[in-house]
């Protein structure tokens, strides 16, 4: 198992490329089943959930065709089993995503429970009631998800989300497309993804107005054909190279991203007294060698401050200026960064569900390990912070989500290499 090995004390300092966004490129992957002529997708994240996603529609007889720009071209019709087997789907949740379109398009699927979801649990549930209601007949046996469509494919309804779920209105917005007659979907999730999405699926020719908001509706059509399609950036990959410049005090220009998507967490950076600059495609931060002030904060849905940027923000706090209060309330159990953090000499302290942070000027670098994705990208910030070097273990999670980390963060001048476990 690979593993980081950082020296810290350098300021960050340079330009870097940010990649397509892994959240928005996983439904749009799903999507392509939709459409009844190949469909090319571009600027997809180099990812291990990505090649996943990939090798799912390999084993469904879907052969994507890859370009040396990592654009993939898609052709569903080749399409031989209608089956998302366990054993890929336990390794990725956002699998469930080609449940939707596969029902929609070919009136049939078999998806695997993701692992470690007991049905009664709501994600799951809300796509199945999702589908449901636009007429789908659903089973639950031997661990998979079996739906098929009515006679004559699946007819518009109306679904209420009673938690916000963003892969449910994402399932649920893909198969009500090719519904016949309108859908309203209602307390649908907003993330700049779904609109990116419904941005995919209107280019295809569906019928979609009202993403980004709470409700969103859909009139289904009788067919979608194929496009060339561009994956918008990730917002959380552009945060958490602002969060690790501002933490060290350094300067960082990042380019190909949108500053309108992420205008919570650069207003936080700006509380921290970062200098922050933007264009229509670029975002730079300077913190002019200065140490950051500690900011509060706490989660909520989009538009509010992302749950996916919080441990980032505790790893600054650690060595702000002042006392820093962080609550998450989307995800229980969300603060397991916190113990590998006190570690390396941070003082936080936890109760319930907020973390309070009182800055030390300095972390002292310590053997720590990823517990989840953005956790471990916390980590690596703490390292950039740290005296001596930290050895970060089980890195796989941050390969889920940040493509090439190592070679980003040494062109920002970090100290940062991999070592084969």
């Amino acid at each position: 198992m690979d593993k980081l090995i950082i020296t810290g004390g350098n300021r960050l300092d340079g330009e870097i490329r940010i990649s397509g966004a892994k959240n928005a490129a996983l439904p749009i992957l799903a999507a392509t089943l939709l459409a009844d002529s190949p469909i090319t997708i571009c600027n997809l994240p180099h990812l291990h959930d990505i090649t996943t996603m990939i090798e799912l529609f390999g084993r469904m007889g879907v052969q994507p065709v890859i370009d040396e720009k990592l654009s993939v071209e898609i052709d569903s019709s080749t399409i031989s089993s209608l089956v998302a087997p366990y054993e890929l789907v336990k390794t990725m949740r956002a699998s469930i995503l080609v449940l939707g379109p596969m029902v929609a398009r070919f009136g049939e699927a078999e998806v695997a429970l993701p692992g470690g979801c007991a049905i009664g649990s709501r994600p799951v549930d809300l796509h199945i009631r999702g589908l449901e209601a636009l007429g789908a007949h659903i089973e639950v046996e031997n661990g998979y998800i079996k739906a098929k469509a009515p006679e004559g494919g699946l007819r518009g309804g109306q679904f209420f989300f009673d938690i916000v779920s963003v892969t449910g209105t994402e399932n649920i917005m893909m198969a009500a497309a090719l519904a016949k007659g309108r859908s309203v979907l209602k307390n649908a999730a907003r993330e700049p993804e779904i609109v990116d999405l419904a941005n995919c699926l209107i280019q295809m020719g569906a019928k979609i107005e009202g993403a980004g908001t709470d409700t969103i509706i859909i009139d289904g059509v009788d067919r979608l054909q194929g496009t060339t399609y561009t994956v918008m950036p990730d917002r959380i990959e552009t945060g958490t190279y602002l969060v690790a410049a501002a933490a060290t005090g350094g300067r960082v220009k990042l380019k190909d991203t949108d500053p309108t998507i992420l205008e919570a967490v650069l207003s936080k950076l700006q509380e921290a007294g970062a200098d922050i600059q933007t264009g229509d495609d670029w975002i730079e931060l300077n913190m002019h060698g200065k140490r950051p002030k500690a900011v509060n904060l706490r989660t909520a849905p989009y538009p509010a401050f992302p749950t996916d940027m919080q441990a980032q923000f505790i790893a600054m706090n650690a060595v702000a200026e002042g006392q820093g209060t962080v609550i998450e309330t989307i995800f229980e159990n969300r603060f397991m960064h916190v113990l590998e953090m006190q570690r390396m000499g941070a003082k936080i302290q936890i109760e319930g569900n907020t973390a309070i942070s009182s800055g030390v000027a300095l972390l002292k670098a310590a053997p720590v390990m990823a517990t989840d994705l953005r956790a471990s990208a916390s980590l690596v910030i703490a390292a950039l912070m740290a005296e001596g070097d930290t050895l970060i273990d089980r890195i796989y999670h941050i390969d889920r989500g940040y493509e090439c980390i190592e070679e980003k963060m040494q062109l920002l001048g970090a100290k940062i290499r991999r070592i084969p476990g």
